[in-house]
């Protein structure tokens, strides 16, 4: 019995918000997936009440094949 991979969600860590706008445009150029969903977040830590780190939060959701006819199978070692 084969497996499919069917959706993925993947967050990363993005220093600035032109990097998320380049990404956010290099992943949906990609043929092995279909980018069907992203967001981006700013994201601060403050340190008593002064901001000692920022970055994005870039939420990607990618669909590898359709749930009802699926082309490609999963292979356990994660190749395809």
């Amino acid at each position: 019995m084969n497996k499919y991979l069917i959706k993925v969600v993947e967050q990363f860590r993005i220093e600035s918000e032109q990097e998320v706008k380049d990404f956010i445009e290099k992943e949906k150029k990609n043929p092995a997936f279909e980018l069907v969903k992203y967001t981006s977040e700013y994201k601060e830590h403050k340190t008593k009440g002064e901001v000692d780190d920022a970055w994005f939060r870039v939420t990607l959701t990618k669909v590898y094949n359709n749930e009802r006819e699926p082309l490609v199978a999963y292979e356990e070692d994660g190749q395809k």
